[in-house]
């Protein structure tokens, strides 16, 4: 379980593709710090078992499988690339963003950001299965980064950036067409289960 807050910017240090899956190492000195080998580590929003680990290096591998390939945009990554990372959360802690699970809904496009004066407006292209948990005012998971919904139509929903996410994620340098990691609230899908079952 994961709270969308970030903890650091890591980078990717090699990408493995063995076929139908993949191997990731990637360096990020805080989340290594405490971390041990069956840990979870969210990268860009995706949870990821630590299969291996170099304190020294401050590098993790962890074992990316078909269907986190077929799902996210962790298959595009390449050696250099960043990527958002956060440690899982500590029971007892504080809960600043929203309960993230790490297990990807969908992958969605930037379709435009436009700059305020300390901030950042973007609006997001999303698959129909995504966008029908999407609600204003709620919580969305984008790339590993728990944001609030500005607004949501029928193909796109809206978050604004505050500086230090800017500054702190890889959302600051997100181009217009880029693939993004989209997870919703999961209590919209237990709540859409429940109602079904009934009716």
């Amino acid at each position: 379980m994961f709270t969308g807050i970030v903890e650091e910017l890591g980078a990717v240090v090699a990408s493995e593709d063995l076929g139908t899956d993949a191997r990731l190492t990637i360096r990020g000195p805080l989340v290594t710090s405490t971390a041990a080998h069956g840990d979870s580590i969210a990268v860009n929003g995706v949870c990821l078992t630590v299969t291996t680990l170099d304190a020294e290096a401050g590098t993790f591998g962890a074992d990316v499988m078909p269907e986190t390939l077929r799902l996210t945009q962790l298959g595009a990554l390449r050696p250099g690339d960043p990527v958002n990372l956060e440690r899982a959360a500590l029971v007892g802690g504080r809960l600043d963003g929203h309960i993230v699970q790490g297990h990807v809904d969908g992958v969605g496009r930037l379709l435009s950001r436009t700059p305020g004066e300390r901030w950042d407006d973007l609006v997001v292209e999303a698959p129909a299965d995504v966008l029908r948990y999407v609600v204003h005012k709620g919580s969305i998971t984008v790339s590993g980064v728990s944001l609030t919904v500005t607004y949501v139509d029928d193909e796109t929903f809206g978050v604004s950036l505050i500086p230090t996410t800017l500054a702190a994620t890889t959302l600051g340098a997100l181009a217009p067409g880029d693939a993004i990691n989209l997870e919703v609230d999961v209590v919209a899908k237990y709540v859409e289960r429940l109602l079904g079952a009934r009716a």
